[in-house]
């Protein structure tokens, strides 16, 4: 285990459990700001998640955005690959994906031009702690060579931390929404 990896393992578990404290703490409206966010781009492909654990719920502002144009939920498509998103719509038949997010039932890939992107901690530089895997760096690192993608971290504001640690893959969100506030890069 390098010191590096260490390091990011520790700053990972704060993040989790500053992420739950706030995940239990009944918030309302968490979504407000993101649909705001996302009422400027209707239309636009866009790519949510399906929330696992103690992740902050995009579902609302999804469900509107859905009305608008299509959204796609991401799909785990192998180890070290790049992810592949799928079309959702609020009801459509989902089942049993990696690591406990559900994906849709039938395969219908987009290619999005905003990705809604969940995160475990983030930083006010526009920086984002993952669950370690590397999907939405090597994701987003594709996405950007082939043309526009603006990606937005959402996330509780209790998961921000002073620093993160950072390696070279590590791809920079352009914007972070938090249940009270939206930071642009």
């Amino acid at each position: 285990m390098t010191d590096l990896t260490a390091i990011k393992a520790e700053a990972r578990k704060a993040a989790f459990a500053r992420r739950k404290e706030a995940h239990n703490s009944g918030l309302v409206g968490r979504s407000a700001l993101l649909s705001q966010v996302l009422a400027g781009y209707r239309g636009v492909p866009l790519a949510g998640y399906m929330p696992i654990r103690t992740e902050i719920s995009p579902l609302p502002a999804m469900e509107e955005a859905a009305a608008h144009g299509p959204v796609a939920v991401p799909v785990i498509m192998g180890e070290a690959q790049p992810l592949q998103f799928s079309r959702w719509e609020p009801g459509c038949e989902m089942k049993d994906g990696p690591f406990g997010a559900w994906i849709p039932a039938l395969d219908d890939f987009i290619t999005p031009e905003i990705l809604i992107v969940p995160l475990v901690g983030f930083d006010r530089k526009g920086n984002r702690l993952g669950y370690g895997g590397g999907f939405y760096d090597r994701t987003l690192e594709k996405l950007r060579a082939a043309g526009p993608c603006m990606a937005i971290g959402f996330a509780y504001g209790a998961q921000q931390a002073a620093e993160l640690p950072l390696e070279p893959t590590d791809q920079p969100l352009d914007m972070i929404v938090t249940e009270a506030e939206i930071l642009t890069f």
